[in-house]
């Protein structure tokens, strides 16, 4: 496979926004059934060797066809190269064991068992600079990467070396904010970091979450990202929902001192939740990835209801930095819900862009 870099000016963080409402998805995409078990995190490989190399590589043209086809506009691998989004990185780094797992609490409503922190944590390599590249190769769309956060990963293992989560997410920071740079280089254009685990420790976002998150993008030129969700659509993360009560509120806690970060771009759950939008207006001024479309159900939204969305969010976020977005990744889904929900994204998008397109031709001959 020719990996050379393709002729590209590096990413601009003006980029992607000369289009209005750019649509996007939060992370993760269906993989093909032929490539591993579908509708399952954590779910194992039936290629090895080449053959799931090539595997992994033609599933990515598909993910990326597919977006193309629903019209979205930052297009992404669909992380078809990973079989998590936390631990597939985790892999590649020193200082971690993946012989002796322990069963742990993720996110503090869920057990899982994985790897643990045994030794100095550092980056033996690149993890997705090579996927990042052909993905580059196949399409001149924006391109968006998903990172895991520094914080997410140190919830998602056992620490049995530095036993601080603050000191052990720092070096994923490292790690992370090298791999990043590379990424970058290799003509990604939003880097966007996952960080569920800051609805859930808020103390600790604010303490030094938000610090750790700032290390990972040190020096980085191009847009930056970071998606603070409510989980993927499975149990756990349902049930752990029900009992949140009738607003959640926990962006109010730690939205202040992200509103004051170098991060670009906040990406949010806000479909079908019971998030009040109007504690959007706490980040005004930043660009927003608003989640419309929800993940946690196979019914697939209408153009009408992804558009009720934006229009909602519209009246806490200024049109050109409102990003149409998924609420978070759609791995455990079936790719035809997959396809369906893109579509309906798209579509509802484009609905709230040709009103703000009239609105605004309007308002022009009214002052003409």
């Amino acid at each position: 496979m020719n990996t050379s870099l393709p002729k590209k000016p590096l990413p601009s963080k003006t980029l992607v926004s000369k289009t209005l409402l750019p649509t996007s998805t939060a992370g993760s995409l269906p993989k093909p059934s032929w490539l591993a078990e579908p509708e399952t995190l954590w779910s194992p490989w039936k290629l090895q060797g080449e053959e799931l190399t090539s595997g992994q590589q033609d599933a990515l043209r598909i993910t990326l066809q597919e977006q193309q086809n629903a019209g979205i506009d930052i297009v992404s691998d669909g992380e078809q190269t990973r079989q998590h989004f936390v631990t597939t990185f985790i892999e590649n780094l020193s200082g971690v064991d993946f012989e002796n797992k322990k069963t742990v609490r993720i996110r503090d409503r869920y057990d899982a068992s994985v790897p643990g922190v045994v030794g100095p944590i550092s980056r033996r390599k690149s993890v997705f600079v090579e996927d990042a590249k052909f993905l580059r190769q196949q399409t001149d769309q924006p391109i968006k990467w998903a990172l895991p956060g520094p914080m997410t990963m140190a919830d998602t293992l056992y620490d049995d070396y530095y036993q601080d989560r603050e000191k052990l997410a720092w070096e994923f920071a490292k790690a992370l904010n090298e791999e990043a740079k590379e990424l970058e280089a290799a003509g990604v254009d939003i880097i966007q970091f996952d960080e569920p685990a800051f609805n859930v420790f808020l103390d600790e976002v604010n303490d030094w979450g938000i610090a750790a998150l700032e290390r990972a993008i040190e020096g980085l030129t191009c847009e930056t990202a970071v998606h603070i969700c409510y989980g993927y659509g499975i149990k756990a993360n349902t049930d752990w929902k029900k009992t949140l009560g009738a607003e959640w509120r926990h962006y109010e806690q730690t939205f202040p001192a992200i509103q004051k970060s170098n991060i670009d771009i906040i990406s949010l759950e806000c479909h079908n939740g019971r998030v009040p939008f109007e504690v959007l207006e706490m980040i005004r001024g930043k660009k927003v990835m608003v989640g419309a479309i929800d993940v946690a159900t196979d019914t697939i939204e209408t153009p009408e209801e992804v558009a009720t969305t934006l229009r909602e969010a519209l009246k806490y976020v200024d049109a050109d930095k409102l990003y149409p977005c998924t609420n978070c990744g759609m791995a455990p889904l079936s790719r035809e819900v997959a396809r369906g929900k893109l579509r309906a994204l798209s579509a509802g998008a484009e609905l709230v862009r040709e009103e703000l397109v009239r609105t605004k031709k309007e308002q022009e001959d009214h002052a003409a």
